[in-house]
């Protein structure tokens, strides 16, 4: 049965046809990921309370988990207020959203100044990631 889907009017997807997306743990406010949707991974999303995206690199659409086992539930989907630009608040399953193992894919930070700046990863790997897509 297909829902009435007026509502995707309200967005401003890119000349790709794609809108970035963040993924934001729903209870504790960390930012886990960003990605892309196009209407049709929105539309699903939706329709299934779990995150779909749409992959870049393989083009087609990415359902969360769908290799790792990490689903994200999604508790809320918000637009931001020129339209470009999502806010999905989730429930990560398993805990870990980057494919490095991590919980969030923001896991350097950038330290030092000038030209001693460097990235320093703060955030430490839950599993390996051989084991998560064997």
């Amino acid at each position: 049965m297909k829902h009435d889907t007026t509502w995707l009017a309200a967005i401003t997807f890119d000349s790709n046809g794609l809108i970035p997306a963040i993924a934001q743990d729903a209870e504790t406010g960390n930012i886990l990921m960003v990605a892309w949707m196009n209407a049709e991974a929105l539309a699903e999303t939706f329709e299934t309370g779990r995150a779909v995206y749409w992959s870049r690199s393989r083009r087609r659409l990415w359902r969360k988990g769908e290799e790792s086992g990490h689903v994200q539930i999604v508790h809320e989907l918000r637009l931001d207020c020129d339209g470009d630009v999502l806010l999905l608040k989730i429930k990560q399953q398993g805990g870990i959203a980057c494919h490095t193992g991590r919980e969030s894919c923001f896991f350097r930070r950038l330290d030092g100044d000038g030209d001693n700046a460097v990235w320093t990863i703060t955030d430490p790997v839950l599993k390996d990631p051989e084991l998560i897509y064997k």
